[in-house]
């Protein structure tokens, strides 16, 4: 399976701070953004990522991501030159994709905790599967509608009256036929390829795995200048509690063997002194 990071958009909502630097690049914390999805493709055995962004904002991707090498990962770089949706980073990464399955996951998420959503991958076969998450303001994302057996009726984009408080998180894992349907799309009325069309048509061919996430399980859109504030105290709170950090990818990468002892020395040898490198130095 390849990955695909959707680290575009106008970063509308984070203004002023976006005039300074592109959203996903922001610090959530201790660490840019970025890193978190980046953590959340490796920990679940993705090492061939493709990052999509604006041509002005990759430069930066590329300073403080590289080609992934050092994490024992390959990263390469597609440019959105507008944004017009979430299915379009299927359409620009089809060559990357081949004939393989693929990730998506929004630059701007971050998730945490929960063994079930490993399991999800690795039992990921063919179709399509998506996440359903309850959250108070369903109407902001892609709402799911189960019926009484709990079985998913419908999904749809941004409803003014949500069916259900089930929103689906911006990750999605795809067989190979997604990238024909994302081809397939017509933008919608807010002039978008919309990933909850593509949804839709493996709803439609009854090829769609929903799996409801449960407790314990967090789940951050830091989209917004107040969920900005919001995922840095959360990763703030669990860090100093538990004293472990998350959406460290020399950790991840070093965990599940992607480097080893040394190759992670190295990586912590080129760190000026600070307590990132400090924390990679107790592992």
């Amino acid at each position: 399976m390849k990955g695909i990071i959707l680290a575009g958009g106008t970063g509308s909502r984070l203004y002023p701070l976006t005039e300074v630097v592109s959203k996903q690049l922001q610090a959530v914390y201790d660490k840019p953004m970025i890193y978190y999805p980046l953590s959340t493709l490796m920990e679940n055995g993705v090492r061939e990522i493709c990052l999509i962004s604006s041509p002005e904002d990759i430069p930066h991707f590329r300073r403080i991501l590289k080609d992934g090498s050092q994490w024992g990962i390959s990263i390469e770089y597609r440019v959105q030159s507008e944004p017009k949706g979430i299915a379009e980073a299927l359409i620009i990464g089809e060559t990357f994709v081949g004939e393989d399955s693929v990730c998506l996951i929004l630059g701007d998420n971050i998730f945490y905790g929960a063994q079930s959503f490993i399991d999800v991958f690795k039992s990921f076969k063919s179709g399509a599967t998506v996440f359903a998450y309850e959250v108070n303001n369903p109407e902001d994302y892609g709402v799911i509608e189960f019926d009484n057996n709990g079985v998913v009726v419908s999904l749809e984009e941004k409803p003014e009256i949500p069916k259900s408080s089930y929103a689906v998180p911006g990750i999605y894992i795809f067989d190979n036929s997604v990238l024909k349907i994302a081809k397939s799309l017509k933008p919608s009325y807010r002039g978008e390829l919309e990933i909850t069309d593509v949804n839709n048509v493996y709803l439609d061919q009854r090829k769609l795995q929903v799996h409801t996430i449960e407790r314990g399980f967090a789940w951050l859109d830091s989209g917004t200048s107040q969920s900005l504030h919001d995922a840095a105290a959360f990763v703030q709170t669990v860090e100093k509690r538990q004293g472990i950090k998350i959406g460290c990818p020399e950790e991840v990468a070093f965990r599940n063997g992607f480097i080893n002892s040394k190759q992670l020395h190295q990586e912590i040898e080129k760190m000026p002194q600070c307590d990132y490198r400090a924390y990679l130095s107790k592992i």
